[in-house]
């Protein structure tokens, strides 16, 4: 394990730093003293190389977030090409967020090397609470075509634990962690829990694959409402209703459970009236 020192000698780059993940590794590394490297866009951007290698530069390891998700097209040909320019400029560890039961993803988990470390992750809790799905909380109706499939949710600080170790301590490299919370929920036992958790009313609903899409398109536009459909058919099959251990394996602790992230987002104001 590396040493007190050793840690704060380390500088570490977080793409996607005002992500929710990224934010919280950067926040985690700061606190300990690491000198963190944390940028998005337009310092950082998938879709100007030349913004990568000055990121690059000087850093010893990275934390890695893909927009908009590792199963878009040309994902792959991206990392590939970061991977490169990241041992070009001598970084020695990238720890890649990857979505479970993707394959796209796992494409791009095959492009990284030896010493690099996969985070495997399902559905978040907080997008319910400061993401995509925070309006639908509000508003009462979480509307999303995955029937009564069963998911494991995972809570981002989890996940954020889990990276910090694998960017600054020694015993990771080469790992691919698959990080889920302690249980398996559908949709519809999420939505109750967190109207039991906020005392709001919220329902959820599982449309048609089609008329999720047509619901997408005029607030996400047309390319990105066909990933978001693509990616729920293939992963809301049951693929992934099933627990596994990463976060024991990384931590040697027990993942946050959803009942105990609601409490905290209710504390915290997430779903306040």
């Amino acid at each position: 394990m590396a040493t007190d020192s050793e840690v704060r000698q380390m500088s570490i780059l977080v793409i996607g730093a005002t992500g929710k993940t990224g934010r919280r590794v950067a926040q985690r590394l700061a606190e300990a003293g690491v000198a963190v490297r944390g940028v998005s866009r337009p310092v950082f951007d998938w879709e100007r190389r030349e913004t990568w290698a000055p990121a690059l530069t000087g850093v010893s390891a990275a934390y890695v977030t893909y927009s908009p998700d590792l199963a878009a097209p040309g994902a792959a040909a991206a990392v590939e090409a970061f991977v490169q320019t990241a041992t070009d400029a001598g970084v020695d560890r990238l720890v890649l967020l990857s979505g479970r039961g993707e394959a796209g993803a796992e494409r791009c988990e095959k492009l990284l090397r030896a010493s690099d470390v996969v985070l495997r992750a399902s559905w978040f809790n907080q997008n319910f609470s400061e993401g995509h799905l925070l309006d639908s909380v509000l508003g009462g109706v979480i509307a999303l075509p995955a029937g009564e499939v069963a998911e494991p949710f995972v809570d981002v600080d989890d996940i954020a634990d889990v990276a910090v170790a694998a960017l600054t301590e020694d015993g990771h490299a080469g790992r691919l962690y698959e990080l889920t919370g302690p249980r398996l929920l559908t949709f519809a036992d999420a939505a109750a829990e967190i109207a039991e958790a906020s005392g709001r009313d919220v329902a959820y609903v599982s449309p048609s694959p089609a008329d999720f899409h047509a619901e997408l398109v005029p607030t996400v536009g047309p390319a990105l409402a066909d990933l978001l459909t693509a990616l729920c058919e293939e992963v809301f099959d049951g693929r992934n209703a099933s627990l596994a251990d990463g976060v024991q394996q990384a931590l040697g602790r027990s993942p946050r459970d959803f009942a105990d992230f609601c409490a905290a987002a209710v504390a915290a104001g997430a779903w306040a009236r």
